[in-house]
């Protein structure tokens, strides 16, 4: 990852990509004066991050390309309390144990993003660190005595729960990540906390209290809460769960098909948000939406990007391969090794044993088109096949009978029912 002129602003940068919301007033000379060191807070409920936290992750990357310093916190300590902001009820609280183990998972994520060496190396922490050992009396006496409980209460954060009720325990969260914001200024010398813009409130109060009991100043900048162009949250999957950048919970193929599936109409503002293609490359493809609507290059290049960068280049071309089969019509024949591998994770798949009453070392397509599931028995399977309804490796059958040197690599049989009904055989 390139880095730009020292102490250059990335304001302008954030601006264009329509990523800036609000920030304080005197950032810009913050900026112009020379390397900020800034924050942004990740919260570890789960053991990974999902798309919802690329917004914030992108900041900071546009942050160091500018010459400055990226601190990634995250909230071991906070995530034990959780942060009512946006919330309509308070969250389950988790164990430090399991906290610290989704804390490490996220630092291998964040370290996708950002370099960790040079000047403006960025550096990872744990609040767990400097909160889990502080006593109540000295949190009490050095941090809630800068805070009026009126001043709290006309926070966004905390008015938006008055109704529903919210607890003790979540209304000092705004003062336990002010605390955050003054122990990294002293630590690591961090003048500036980014966050969503639903984090202002909590964000201030951490500039109140390094003016308060440090006398110096200290900034904040939001990004927008993005929502689609139809009005719902970005963010969820076709089938309303959210995608993770963990392979494990969304894998690569499914990552890349979410950023396919982006609305024409939303397309343009993603590329500037999740990618760091130049204006001159965006303004290209949205002509190319405006022009050719149809062959999606824009949501190609999108996909292509964001999952090499989340995953890995081998990864974002496997999903382009699986997808092209899926959606496009490739030809099977060309598959490699790895897209049969991710295939068995998309589609029915199965390992082939030969029916009792076979004997012939060729495979039997109806007893796989039952294996998979496509065919309730052998005569569904038969009836299938005898009305040409049944593709092998790309290729309208007849027979019931698939010699070995027509598998693909691997030893693989993809049998297609219809225009869209997938399934994966491996014959051992």
């Amino acid at each position: 990852m390139s880095e730009r002129t020292l102490s250059a602003s990335p304001l302008a940068e954030l601006a264009w990509r329509e990523l800036l919301s609000q920030h304080t007033e005197g950032l810009p000379a913050a900026f112009a004066d020379g390397q900020v060191s800034a924050y942004v807070g990740f919260d570890p409920t789960a053991d990974s991050l999902h798309v919802g936290n690329l917004i914030p992750i992108m900041g900071l990357v546009h942050l160091q390309r500018a010459g400055h310093r990226p601190i990634a916190l995250v909230g071991g300590g906070t995530g034990m309390i959780g942060d009512p902001s946006g919330r309509s009820n308070e969250r389950n609280l988790q164990d430090l144990e399991t906290i610290g183990a989704n804390a490490e998972a996220i630092r291998k994520q964040l370290a996708k993003f950002l370099d960790f060496e040079g000047p403006s190396a960025a550096k990872l922490v744990n609040n767990a660190d400097w909160l889990c050992s502080i006593s109540l009396i000295d949190f009490l006496r050095d941090t809630g005595k800068h805070f009026s409980v009126n001043y709290m209460m006309a926070k966004d954060s905390v008015k938006s729960r008055l109704e529903t009720g919210i607890s003790f325990t979540e209304f000092t969260y705004m003062l336990m990540q002010a605390y955050d914001f003054l122990e990294l200024h002293q630590r690591e010398g961090v003048t500036l906390q980014m966050g969503g813009s639903d984090q202002w409130g909590n964000i201030t109060a951490g500039l109140e209290l390094i003016r308060k009991s440090k006398g110096a100043e200290a900034h904040g900048l939001t990004f927008p809460l993005i929502t689609n162009a139809d009005g719902t949250k970005f963010g969820k999957s076709t089938g309303g769960g959210s995608v993770w950048l963990d392979p494990a919970r969304t894998s690569p193929y499914k990552f890349y098909q979410f950023w396919m599936g982006a609305d024409d109409r939303d397309v343009s503002r993603y590329l500037r948000f999740y990618t760091l293609l130049s204006l001159e490359d965006i303004t290209a493809l949205d002509e190319q939406v405006r022009s050719a609507p149809e062959k999606r290059a824009a949501q190609r290049a999108l996909a292509a990007d964001v999952t090499a960068r989340v995953h890995s280049a081998e990864a974002a071309r496997v999903a382009q391969e699986v997808s092209a089969l899926l959606f496009e019509k490739a030809d099977p024949q060309g598959l490699s090794t790895a897209a049969l591998g991710a295939l068995r994770e998309e589609i029915p798949f199965a390992v082939y044993e030969a029916p009792a009453e076979g004997t012939s070392a060729d495979v039997d397509v109806l007893h796989g088109l039952v294996l998979l599931g496509i065919a309730a028995s052998r005569g569904a399977a038969k009836r299938l096949l005898e009305q040409g309804g049944i593709s092998v490796n790309g290729t309208k059958v007849t027979s019931a009978m698939v010699s070995n040197d027509q598998l693909l690599p691997g030893r693989h049989l993809l049998i297609k029912k219809g225009q869209r009904e997938f399934g994966l055989i491996q014959v051992p």
